[in-house]
Order: C-alpha cells, then sequence, then structure tokens
C-alpha cells in the first residue's frame, strides 16, 4: 500500500463543504482497481490475463451481497484517482469481534499524480466506518504510511503473515540448487508461513494440583489454563503478563519458565495455523487462590483438582495437553506437541 498520510496540495475535487467527494465503487470499477493495484500495490505489474481474471472475480464481490467494499475519488478527467478495497469474511466470534466478522483491507493506492491530497486517508476513513460492525482487521502496509494506519486506530506487528506453496526448493535449503531469480522482499514475506500466536501459564495450588479457569463462552473448551492471544507486537512474556493480570488480577513473576510448545495445523475453518507457548506459573497458596479476581466477561470460576480429575471435565485433546505440561514441570523436560486440533 503506498504512502498519502497528509495533504500538501490543494485537494481537488471537493464538495460544497470542502471536503474529498468519495464514492461507493461498484462492479464498472473492478478492473481501475485492479489496475490501480498492479501498478501501485504488487512488487510485479499483472500481466493482462491476470488483470482480467481478477477483474472477472472482483466485479460480483462489489455488489451488495457480495464480500467486499471499496471506496474510491475520481480525478477531474473520470479516473480514479485513489480507492481502498476491504474484504470481509467470517471468522469465529470472540470478545474483541463479537459478531464474528472481519476485514482484510485489501487495497489502498493513489495514482501517483494525485498523491499528497489526503485521499488515502479519506477512502480508508470511509471504508472503516461503512463497515462500522466490523471490529477485526488486518492489512500490509509499507513503513512510509504506516503512520496513517496508527492515527486510524491500527498496531503494526511482524506477527501478521500469508502463506503461499512454493514450487520450486527455497533458496539456500540443504541440497537445493540456487535459484538464479531474485526475489522482492515484500513478495518472499508474503510466502511466509501465516500463524496466529497464543500463550497460556500453568500454575497449581502447593499440592501441584492443576488450576483451572471456567470459561463462559467457550462452550467446546470449558476449563483452560490463564492466557490468551498475543496482541500485535507483543513479546510472549509480556502477553502472559498482560493476560494474566487480566483474568485474574494475579501479577506473573519470572524469570520466563518455557513448558510447552503447542502447534496447530491449519484448517478449513482456520486459515492459518496456531503456536502456543505454555509458561510455568508456579505454586500458588491458598490465600492467593482465593484472590484471584475473574474477569466476569470470560471465566466465572477457578478451580483446583487433581490432575487425573480434570479428564472427565474437558476434551481428551485438552487434557493430553495438561497432562504433557504437568509431566514438563515434574520431568524438567519441555513438551512438543504438534497435533493440536488435529481429528
Amino acid at each position: 500500500m503506498n504512502a498519502d498520510t497528509a495533504p500538501t496540495a490543494e485537494a481537488e475535487p471537493h464538495d460544497a463543504a470542502g471536503r474529498t467527494p468519495v464514492r461507493a465503487a461498484t462492479p464498472a470499477d473492478a478492473e481501475a482497481i485492479i489496475r490501480i493495484r498492479s501498478e501501485y500495490v504488487l512488487s510485479s505489474p499483472l500481466t493482462e490475463e491476470w488483470v482480467r481474471r481478477c477483474t472477472d472475480e472482483l466485479a460480483p464481490r462489489l455488489t451488495p451481497e457480495g464480500d467486499a467494499r471499496a471506496f474510491a475519488v475520481d480525478a477531474p478527467d473520470g479516473t480514479m484517482a485513489a480507492c481502498a478495497l476491504g474484504l470481509i469474511h467470517p471468522v469465529l466470534a470472540g470478545p474483541a469481534y463479537p459478531r464474528g466478522r472481519a476485514a482484510r483491507v485489501h487495497v489502498v493506492a493513489t495514482h501517483p499524480d494525485h498523491r499528497r491530497r489526503g485521499y488515502a486517508r479519506a477512502v480508508v476513513s470511509t471504508l472503516l466506518d461503512h463497515l462500522a460492525d466490523v471490529t477485526l482487521f488486518e492489512l500490509h502496509t509499507s513503513t512510509e504510511a504506516a503512520l496513517l494506519y496508527r492515527e486510524l486506530g491500527f498496531s503494526g506487528s511482524p506477527a501478521l503473515m500469508r502463506m503461499t506453496r512454493r514450487s520450486q526448493p527455497v533458496v539456500g535449503a540443504a541440497g537445493a540448487q540456487p535459484d538464479s531469480t531474485w526475489v522482492p522482499p515484500q513478495q518472499y514475506a508474503d510466502s511466509l508461513p501465516r500463524a496466529a500466536a497464543f500463550v497460556c501459564l500453568y500454575a497449581t495450588d502447593e499440592d501441584d494440583r492443576p488450576l483451572q479457569l471456567h470459561s463462559v463462552y467457550s462452550p467446546g473448551h470449558p476449563w483452560h489454563m490463564i492466557g490468551g492471544a498475543m496482541d500485535l507486537g507483543e513479546r510472549p512474556w509480556d502477553a502472559v503478563v498482560r493476560e494474566c493480570r487480566e483474568e485474574t488480577g494475579m501479577t506473573a513473576v519470572g524469570p520466563p519458565r518455557l513448558l510447552a510448545t503447542v502447534y496447530g495445523q491449519l484448517r478449513a475453518q482456520r486459515p492459518y495455523s496456531t503456536l502456543q507457548l505454555i509458561f510455568d506459573g508456579g505454586r500458588l497458596t491458598d490465600e492467593q487462590i482465593r484472590g484471584l479476581t475473574l474477569d466476569a466477561r470470560e471465566h466465572d470460576e477457578a478451580r483446583v483438582l487433581p490432575l487425573a480429575e480434570w479428564e472427565a471435565l474437558m476434551p481428551a485433546r485438552d487434557f493430553a495437553r495438561l497432562r504433557a505440561v504437568e509431566d514438563a514441570r515434574r520431568t524438567g523436560v519441555a513438551a512438543y506437541i504438534d497435533t493440536w486440533g488435529d481429528a
């Protein structure tokens, strides 16, 4: 996405109130959006065949029934000066996105002749206003344009990744033939796996009975450890400290000690991998356990039980993870699980 963060020249055209006239894009704008993406967003322009294919795909998605929404600013000659395109898709609902809708800001671009006039800000702001019921967004942006997105409420992180399957050996891999074709950095970054990262804190009472929290929103996983998803740009242990404070009112004390790494492969309803890092939360006194302050929006009970008694209260894979973590603490050998979520 190109940078167009602040107006430095008289923007034209303007409406009667002096604002940039932004309009909703229609299926007839599909080719113009594809061409502006090809020229000013992608590292290599599309061929005419790919322009046609992408146009044919995008046009029906720009209808009211489709999953694409776009807004544009027209130049005085009627061509497209700037546009922002968002693609909406369903996700599992969560506290931060209760409607289970997410949007990828797929294209934000301004023709070079019309940059530095605030057009990108205008089309992105209109797109976000239009998607008022969407609270989970993702995008890739340039360093130059990052300030604009921060001002609009986005936060940046290298944790957001996409994956494309390679048809050739990775450059530099053992035994692979050297690839003489240079790959642009963004293209290479786009080929890397995309994953969601989670952290957990395993705590017990002084008799080594695991502490678990009862979820109010996840009937499929009713009991689980303290923890949650990492925020963009957040370090794993910082995420543990934050989640512990938010969920229990307790301050996690380091130094960090990793007990287990849990990997989940992507599935049809989850188009990304998951990575869980489980840390040792130590042994809590009865007074500390009684003093836990739960967030009622997430949990309604904290309970300690002997390990064996947890088996009947949770899915088999959850108990297998809990048992592996208990073994890791007892033996001092970190656990590794790479079948999380497998059928």
